[in-house]
């Protein structure tokens, strides 16, 4: 075998990191500091995160790559998400780079996250920078922190050479990197010369055909699909004839419409591409992210790129409530099918199964969170839909266990509440691993905890330490079931007809449960309007009116004084439901309904599965 050669123009890296460690506002300052914006040019932070939802909720969902110059040597960047149930994205982005800065928070130190991300890049043999940002932290624990960053290496079986990597510091919003501590620095030249030093260029064999793994896929208005990968070996002109080889080995030829690079955070048509180079093909059809593209004269593939497998799964549905149709333009389910396989040629860590019901997908993913931000962007797209609750995807082993997943939770809390958090997190069959008290009032725990104990958690977690816990988790494998429990003691408010919502009813109501809806809301039977105080479900009459009579002054209603609702988010309603409960989705609503909407039915249902 060809010796392998080594193409010292280009570097292709990965910032990876736990959420909101800092990794997109790095990179928004290495944008500026290798010359890509003007001096006078208005800029919005962030430019990575270009999704309305990324801008919304300050994370990064979908793994982004750009292009810098520095000293003549282009670097290719690949921004990636934080968040566990993106970590598909993360997967994908490592196989396109030779290197990673690991960027770690000065206080934070090493989370969830940084484990899973830093794991996945040891496996592929990548280079790793540390950078120990945020510096400037009034509560920074730096020796502390790079204590750590050292522990983690060793505890992921880390070799010689990767545990002996360079450490910068930094603060990464005012664009500063240093060796040491005590250097006087004001931009980000040490981290980028680290980078061209420490990072090697990409390897090929010079003797190989051309060839490109395709890890990611894009779509233009202008050229249609983007096959977006990394080529392997070899150099291609723009006009060579090329095929695709398929997960079965099957080929099929290329129309090729423009041959593109990265330049910045633009693409830029290349006439000859080489070694290294991130590419991307547009106008390419029935391509999928693991393909290998290589030219028809020397057709060879190239190991296919895999990657975790979902753990979570929803059924997604069209809306077939009385109000369906009136707030979205897509309502068929032949429209969801195609949305939904859209988003699996995109999504590597996504699958979408057809059931015996024609109108019915299981979809399934990471978690709740992907789960969630794939509704949200159809709901925005103009679908109507509904989601049933997030079920976990169970695995029997060769002797016939029962499997399910496991995830490490990482709490991070005040004292005072540790005993609550404790008591609810051992009744959803969670176990405490570690606990740390540093001594300033906060704890740090480590539970083991099924997947579907996490279900529904979330926002119990927030309400029960005032908002000021921090949690995080990660998946860990499949063990033995662990048992049952109940996800939630109460029951359901169902609305028993449909009409509008008057305050007096509501009023009325509101010692039954937690109401979810205002006066003048819109209902049908079926429709849960709130949760009620005890286990079983209660329908009630929302629309119910006060019988006038001329002894009552006309005004007096105007008296009635309602709790706040607090407003039905998507998240809290996918959290809330029970097996037996649906989300509806539509651009201008989310409202949650019984499966079965008629009262009688529903009861006749219950009486037969009890005597079943």
């Amino acid at each position: 075998m060809s010796q392998l050669s080594t193409n010292d123009s280009i570097r292709n890296i990965a910032i990876i990191a736990h959420v909101d460690h800092g990794k997109t506002t790095l990179v928004d300052q290495i944008f500026r500091q290798s010359g890509l914006f003007r001096d006078n040019q208005s800029v919005d932070e962030r430019v990575m995160d270009s999704m309305d939802l990324e801008r919304e909720r300050g994370i990064t969902i979908a793994a982004k790559n750009c292009s810098v110059r520095w000293e003549g040597v282009k670097i290719n960047i690949l921004d990636t998400p934080g968040h566990a149930d993106f970590g598909g994205e993360v997967e994908r982005a490592l196989a396109m780079v030779d290197g990673a800065i690991l960027l770690v928070d000065s206080s934070e130190g090493p989370l969830p996250q940084t484990r899973f991300v830093l794991k996945k890049a040891l496996d592929l043999g990548l280079n790793i920078v540390v950078v120990i940002n945020k510096i400037d932290r009034p509560d920074s624990r730096i020796d502390e922190v790079l204590e750590e960053i050292y522990d983690l290496f060793i505890d992921l079986d880390a070799n010689d050479e990767q545990i002996d990597f360079p450490v910068l510091y930094a603060i990464g919003i005012q664009g500063i990197a240093k060796h040491k501590l005590e250097d006087e620095s004001t931009n980000l030249k040490p981290l980028m010369d680290t980078i061209l030093q420490k990072i090697p260029g990409p390897r090929h064999n010079p003797v190989e055909p051309f060839q490109m793994l395709v890890a990611d896929l894009g779509y233009s208005d202008y050229l249609g699909r983007l096959a977006i990968g990394r080529v392997a070996h070899g150099t291609m002109e723009r006009n060579t004839a090329l095929v695709c080889i398929g997960e079965t080995g099957e080929q099929h030829s290329l129309k090729i419409k423009k041959v593109q690079v990265y330049a910045g955070l633009e693409m830029e048509e290349a006439e000859q591409v080489q070694a290294g180079d991130i590419l991307i093909l547009a106008g390419v059809e029935d391509v999928h992210i693991g393909d290998t593209i290589c030219t028809k004269e020397q057709p060879k593939v190239l190991p296919r790129l895999r990657v975790d497998r979902p753990t979570v799964s929803m059924r997604f549905a069209p809306n077939t409530s009385p109000f369906a149709g009136q707030e979205g333009k897509l309502v068929q389910s032949t429209k969801i099918r195609e949305r939904l396989q859209r988003e699996t040629l995109r999504s590597v860590a996504m699958e979408v199964e057809e059931t015996p019901n024609s109108d019915t997908f299981i979809v399934k993913g990471r978690g709740e969170l992907q789960m969630a931000i794939l509704i949200e962007t159809m709901r925005r797209e103009g679908f109507e839909l509904m989601v049933g609750k997030p079920e976990v995807i169970y695995r029997r082993d060769e002797g016939g266990t029962l499997l399910e997943p496991i995830e490490d939770v990482y709490i991070d809390c005040e004292e005072i509440y540790l005993g609550v958090i404790s008591e609810k997190l051992s009744h959803r069959k969670g176990r405490m691993v570690n606990l740390t008290n540093r001594g300033t009032g906060r704890v740090r725990v480590q539970f083991s905890i099924p997947s579907r104990g996490l279900i529904g958690y979330r926002s119990q977690f927030l309400t029960d330490t005032r908002g000021t816990g921090i949690m995080n988790s990660i998946f860990s494998g499949y063990e033995p079931h662990r048992g049952d429990f109940a996800s939630r003691l109460s029951g359901s408010l169902v609305s028993d007809r449909q009409g509008e919502a008057t305050g007096y009813s509501l009023y009325n109501m509101e010692p039954r449960g937690v109401l979810f809806i205002i006066p003048a809301t819109k209902v049908y039977e079926g429709m849960i309007i709130g949760e009620h105080n005890r286990d079983n479900d209660l329908n009630v009459n929302p629309c119910k009116e006060k019988k006038l009579s001329n002894v009552r002054a006309s005004g007096k209603d105007d008296a009635i004084a309602l709790t706040p609702v607090l407003p039905m988010t998507l998240e809290r309603a996918i959290e809330f439901i029970r097996e037996d409960e649906l989300v509806e989705v539509t651009p201008k609503n989310i409202r949650l309904r019984k499966a079965i909407l008629d009262g009688q039915e529903r009861h006749r249902m219950e009486g037969a599965s009890k005597k079943g």
